[in-house]
């Protein structure tokens, strides 16, 4: 008796279950379905982290669809000593801060330091929680959210990707200096003086949630997946 084949869809919805230690060996033999859903499960920390150091959308996408490409054409070199998240985040940031270096130098320190020494009151704590009881409610909290994505785009390049992996993203300290290639006690002081800097920049009433900053998702998160499935067709 012949097999019946399993819809795409039903495929799809069947793999976003798996867990990465399973969708890897799928994606290292090119099976489209699980490169598809390893996309769609790391697009939001990559387009975060790549954020976080380009203050531009449509460059943060072209870091992250790169870093996908690299990480995809590359995957066989993958041994499972790391999390594949932290694998892709890695390889993201080093296209980012890449970028970054062929462009200009970031904001000396010193020149910082300077700004960031007025005293300041309590760092301004944020609800977690976004969900929307009316479309009033939901128009407000998604005016805060713009407000805050500006703000944290006004942080100096160093103190915004600290402030992205371990406030937005939910990095430990430990983790987030081991990306930045910096030591612990340097990321909790780029911490502390970007959230000073974040609380005199918004007005206390503003509430809102870091876990909705900079959403990746829907078809936009889709198309992501699509170009880097294409571009990896016409990869030899």
């Amino acid at each position: 008796m012949a097999a019946t084949p399993v819809p795409v869809e039903r495929h799809r919805q069947h793999l976003s279950t798996f867990s990465d230690a399973e969708l890897v060996p799928l994606a290292k033999m090119g099976e489209e379905p699980a490169i598809r859903a390893i996309i769609q499960r790391h697009n939001q920390r990559l387009f975060r982290t790549a954020r976080a150091v380009i203050r531009s959308d449509w460059e943060a996408e072209e870091i992250v669809q790169a870093a996908y490409v690299k990480a995809f054409t590359n995957l066989a070199t993958f041994r499972g000593e790391a999390e594949l998240s932290t694998w892709l985040t890695r390889i993201t940031l080093n296209e980012a801060l890449g970028r970054v270096r062929s462009r200009k130098n970031t904001t000396g320190l010193e020149e910082i330091d300077m700004q960031t020494t007025s005293p300041g009151g309590e760092v301004l704590q944020f609800p977690s929680s976004l969900s929307a009881t009316d479309p009033e409610t939901e128009l407000s909290r998604s005016q805060a959210r713009h407000f805050l994505e500006h703000a944290v785009d006004d942080l100096p390049d160093d103190f915004r990707a600290v402030f992205v992996l371990r406030d937005v993203e939910g990095m430990s300290t430990d983790e987030t200096a081991s990306y930045l290639g910096i030591k612990p006690e340097t990321a909790k002081t780029r911490l502390h003086r970007a959230r000073k800097m974040m609380r005199q920049s918004i007005e206390k009433q503003l509430s809102g949630a870091f876990s909705a900053l900079f959403p990746f998702d829907g078809a936009r998160c889709a198309a992501m997946a699509d170009r880097v499935i294409v571009t990896l067709r016409q990869t030899p």
